[in-house]
């Protein structure tokens, strides 16, 4: 079985084709990154319009890595929520359009849960697990039981924490993305200022909530000083923003006796993130699982084959009046799906 992924849930256009007994055949991504660097971030209809012209030459060349023609495909999985809604509408309408001309089955794919299981074409990871879902959209946490079945732990009330990277970087005058460029100079500095850590020992409805807007305030703060070099504001955001996110992880695996964590979502690139997780995870024997870095990012292997799974495991499938959906939480995507 050849499953065709389809991902313009935000700015980059991507195609990727799966197949079940050889693995990822092909994963094309077209990044919007350098467009999109004078706004400070994603232009919504900007990226809608670069996607509309992306779209045929990436499915093209993804085509032709895999050495596969549309003929060999035998279903179409598509990215329909969340996302922006600009954005979701080019891939879904690429992808019931190829159902159609095909006259192959259609899979639905929710975003956040690709990132996910996007472990799993690398690295095999044993149920249950904490998800710690971490990008410039998202910042949430999932107990994983199975494929298809998710119990939600907590989610950010304010800014994700990619959004305050993206924030802090531009009230430095850094460009974007903030992350990389932040996890970079924060590397060359130190921690000179102590900033807040938002809900760090929140013990009530919040314990797995995240709040990452105060942090950045405070950070944008002491940048308007002008008192500190921009290294050691780097890596004083940086420390603070990972301390919490770690906290929070690890808190929740002890809560609900968890001993595995996969981390998802750009985020799950940052070095700091990546460091100090696994070595407090050690600590207390949990096992941590990132996934490399071209898998971290928005990409559309993640999406063949959480659609692979999706049909292979639960037969689901949607038909051409299946509207995208800018939100939806993952646990209640099946309800969504109905």
């Amino acid at each position: 079985m050849v499953i065709l992924g389809i991902e313009t849930s935000c700015d980059d256009t991507a195609v990727a084709l799966y197949d079940e007994k050889k693995g990822l055949l092909s994963n094309v991504v077209s990044s919007q990154t350098k467009i999109h660097q004078e706004w400070g971030g994603v232009f919504p209809e900007l990226a809608a319009r670069e996607h509309t012209k992306n779209i045929f030459p990436v499915l093209d060349k993804a085509l032709k890595d895999a050495d596969l023609t549309l003929k060999d495909i035998d279903a179409v999985a598509i990215t329909v929520s969340p996302g922006l809604i600009v954005s979701l509408v080019i891939g879904v309408s690429v992808g019931k359009s190829l159902s159609v001309l095909l006259n192959k089955p259609l899979i639905p794919v929710h975003h956040i849960e690709a990132h996910i299981f996007s472990i799993f074409l690398t690295q095999k990871v044993e149920y249950p697990f904490l998800a710690l879902v971490v990008s410039g959209g998202h910042t949430e946490m999932y107990i994983i039981n199975d494929f298809g079945n998710y119990q939600f732990v907590g989610s950010t009330l304010d800014d994700a924490v990619g959004e305050a990277y993206d924030k802090v970087a531009r009230a430095l005058n850094l460009g974007y993305p903030g992350g990389p460029i932040i996890d970079k100079l924060s590397k060359e500095g130190n921690e000179v200022i102590k900033l807040p850590r938002p809900l760090l020992n929140e013990k009530g409805k919040n314990r797995f909530n995240f709040s990452f807007s105060g942090l950045k305030s405070a950070t944008i703060r002491e940048i308007e000083k002008g008192i500190y070099k921009k290294e050691d504001i780097a890596c004083s955001f940086q420390n603070a923003a990972v301390d919490v996110l770690v906290f929070k992880a690890l808190d929740a695996c002890n809560e609900f006796n968890l001993k595995n964590i996969v981390v998802a979502g750009g985020v799950s690139a940052n070095s700091r993130l990546r460091e100090k997780l696994k070595e407090e995870a050690e600590k207390q024997g949990i096992n941590v699982y990132f996934p490399p870095l071209y898998l971290c990012t928005d990409n559309a292997a993640m999406v063949a084959y959480t659609g692979y799974k999706r049909f292979k495991e639960k037969g689901e499938t949607i038909t051409v009046d299946f509207q995208p959906m800018a939100k939806c939480r993952m646990d209640r995507f099946k309800e969504y799906l109905k």
